[in-house]
């Protein structure tokens, strides 16, 4: 039998963390593991409860969501982070994005949306609302500065030909399964080369990566 996904919620309002904690209570395949007020809690809190991904709100009155993040996604197999927002500015989910959240939705995301969005990130596939999603590709589209165009073309020539090109594929929003298809390659190759890239790179996760790709792009 399939072990349930692990979740930590982490909100400074105790009516959502209580709604949330009830509403993923409703899936068979996904177990609440705590749930905190604070960012200054969460690396105490994933210590003890050893989450795969952290329900993250964006804006809190200690230590904020952004910053939350980047201290998880620096630890030793840290676990997979969807940042939960009101806002959806770019700036807000740029941030996200390069903090090195998988997964950003707004808050009136539906129960369903939300259980698949810890389902997917759980399996190593990013998950962005679908107007979040437009506007991270729409990035692609504008020109990057060229320091960190240039920073990023490096970036990729550290790669092989054949990690350079899951990386090509990353950037365009592939899933692993698409670009074992594309590579004609089996998935467990396609996560072997992820692997590679991502510690080549020094990155923690795939939608790093994608922005990566796009800043090259240019």
């Amino acid at each position: 039998m399939t072990l349930p996904v692990r979740v930590l919620i982490v909100d400074d309002d105790a009516l959502v963390r209580a709604g949330l904690t009830m509403m993923l209570g409703e899936f068979d395949d996904i177990e609440v593991v705590g749930a905190v007020a604070d960012g200054t809690e969460v690396v105490g809190a994933v210590t003890r409860a050893r989450p795969h991904v952290v329900l993250m709100d964006i804006r809190m009155a200690g230590l904020d969501g952004i910053t939350a993040t980047e201290q998880l996604r620096a630890r030793s197999e840290p676990p997979e982070v969807i940042i939960r927002t009101t806002f959806d500015t770019d700036r807000h989910i740029r941030l996200a994005l390069r903090a090195g959240a998988s997964g950003f939705l707004l808050k009136h995301t539906p129960p369903e949306r939300i259980a698949h969005a810890v389902r997917q990130v759980a399996a190593g596939e990013p998950m962005l609302s679908s107007n979040v999603f437009r506007r991270v590709m729409a990035f692609a589209a504008e020109p990057a500065a060229d320091p960190r165009r240039h920073r990023a073309q490096a970036m990729l020539q550290r790669l092989s030909p054949g990690e350079r090109q899951v990386a090509l594929l990353v950037g365009e929003g592939r899933t692993n399964q698409e670009i074992a298809v594309e590579m004609v390659m089996s998935t467990a190759t396609v996560k072997a080369y992820m692997s590679r890239i991502l510690t080549k790179l020094d990155l923690t996760n795939r939608v790093q990566v994608a922005l990566v790709v796009q800043d090259a792009a240019g």
